[in-house]
């Protein structure tokens, strides 16, 4: 199994992320987006101080938010998926262009100042 500093990885075998020592360490170790391990504190950080002793529903939104986040990252189909995004945008922004132009009006040629008609 290839090693992704100290944690071990693979296709097949997700990390262990089961507790917020996992998420660090997987964050330390690279996984996740880039941002992702400040975030993580800084999110964790305002999370406990906006959470009772009895309500951890904040941190526990934290969590899972970076859990689903570095699963993302690991996950090979996810730039596939990001990169056919972006083709199909860039394509359908063509297309919408290529409809405004074939539906408006026709337009004047333009005069570019300076020059005489004729010459």
């Amino acid at each position: 199994m290839p090693r992704k500093g100290g944690l071990e990885t693979s296709a097949t075998s997700p990390l262990p992320l089961r507790t917020i020592g996992d998420i660090r360490a997987a964050l330390l170790a690279g996984h996740g987006f880039p941002g992702d391990r400040d975030g993580f504190e800084t999110d964790l950080q305002r999370a406990l101080e906006a959470s009772s002793e009895t309500d951890l529903t904040a941190v526990a939104s934290v969590i899972v938010d970076y859990r689903g986040r570095i699963r993302l990252s690991q996950n090979p189909d996810f730039d596939i998926a990001v990169q056919e995004g972006v083709y199909l945008t860039m394509r359908l922004k063509r297309e919408a262009r290529a409809e405004r132009a074939m539906s408006s009006p026709l337009r004047r040629p333009v005069r570019r100042p300076g020059r005489l008609r004729g010459a």
